[in-house]
């Protein structure tokens, strides 16, 4: 059976091409557009990984991966953040749980969507 992952992106294309990529990679990969659907569809699963963007509608990225790590039915997931904030909110992000980041750029999908699946790989060796 192929490892789930949850991908939490509101972004249309990024959402699609990154689902594209990571099944492509043997992957199943789960869905959500917002944070409110993400958190639901995180204790639905219980994915091996979530992919979760900052800039979310309905429930931030921060505040998903705050109420995932409280929830005793979803704080062992690890979370990889995907943003294309500044590295300088990584040290918060850490210490609210994230397992490790993923810059996100139209680039990353076009020109590399083998970094994609090795950040992924990175993450789940290590849990």
């Amino acid at each position: 059976m192929p490892t789930k992952l949850l991908l939490v992106e509101d972004s249309k294309f990024l959402r699609a091409s990154a689902e594209r990529v990571l099944v492509k990679a043997g992957y199943a990969v789960v869905s959500a557009a917002d944070g409110e659907e993400g958190l639901r569809l995180a204790r639905e699963h219980q994915p091996a990984l979530v992919l979760l963007d900052i800039m979310l509608p309905k429930v931030s990225g921060p505040d998903v991966l705050k109420a995932l790590k409280k929830d005793p039915a979803t704080a062992g997931i690890p979370v990889m953040v995907l943003t294309s904030l500044s590295p300088k909110n990584a040290s918060q992000l850490e210490k609210d749980g994230a397992a490790g980041f993923f810059e996100k750029s139209e680039v990353m999908l076009s020109t590399g969507p083998n970094s994609l699946i090795g950040a992924v790989e990175k993450i789940l060796s290590k849990s």
